[in-house]
Parts: structure tokens; sequence; C-alpha cells
């Protein structure tokens, strides 16, 4: 079967129709942000490099269940991104892992950039789903954050 969406969860997989129209976020977790001022007011990256890690939300609205009987909080997942990350292509690489398990290739340059869909390892925050019986459609959400 063709594959109808770009986003991998392994090693719970994806229904078919369970993901189609699928969206998903990326944004840092709260603890890669440590700002300071130093005495003369000059803004400073207090941060500690090992926690400049992603959260992530995937949504999506579709005719079938996502497959998370059994996934609870703290279950680890390979998540290949439908989202994607970018760079500079001159003197750039990926900060993280190519996705690599879909025919779909992922990266691709457009001018000076490539645009990439990285490989996380991830960990189960919470789920939710929702059943619409009248509209035939189920919603869900997945939150995760990257281990």
């Amino acid at each position: 079967m063709t594959e109808l969406t770009l986003l991998r969860l392994d090693p719970i997989g994806i229904p078919p129709y369970s993901a189609r129209g699928i969206t998903q976020s990326l944004e840092l977790i709260d603890a890669a942000s440590q700002m300071g001022r130093t005495v003369n007011g000059t803004l400073i990256d207090l941060s500690e490099p090992a926690f400049r890690k992603y959260r992530s939300t995937i949504t999506c609205t579709d005719q079938q269940q996502p497959a998370l009987d059994g996934v609870w909080p703290g279950q680890v997942l390979t998540v290949d991104c439908a989202a994607e990350l970018s760079y500079l292509t001159s003197g750039g690489s990926p900060a993280r892992p190519l996705a690599s398990n879909t025919d779909d290739p992922a990266t691709r340059t457009e001018g000076n950039f490539t645009f990439y869909r990285p490989r996380l390892t991830m960990m189960v925050v919470s789920y939710r789903t929702d059943f619409d019986e009248w509209g035939a459609a189920v919603n869900w959400q997945l939150l995760l954050e990257e281990q």
C-alpha cells in the first residue's frame, strides 16, 4: 500500500486513513532557554547545550483511530517527522539524523537552503482521541518530547 503520510512512529506504526491532513509542530523544550543579564545589562545565553531538544505536537482529523492502544506516557518512539528543519547549505549540515525509512527523500534544496525531515527519539508525554460518530471523524493529538 502507498504510504499516506511522511510521518513514521516506530514501533507503533500509523494505520491507513488515520493520518491524512496531519499537522506537526516542532518547538523548543522549556529547559532549552536559560537567559540572564550581566551587571551591564547585556543579555547572555546561560543554557546548557544538552538541553537543546524539541517538543512536538502531532494533530490530525481522519477516518480511523491511530495505533495508540497500549501507548503510555514515558514510552519511547522513533519519530520520522513530517515537519522539516532547514539550514544554510553552504557550510551547514543537519543538526539531527535524517528520516530514512520512507521512499520519499528526507532532504531537498531550494536556493541556498537545505530542508530536511529529522528522525528524533522522543518520549510520549500524553495523547488524546475524540470520535465524531455522525461526522465519521476521529480527532487525535500526540504530545512528545525529545529524549
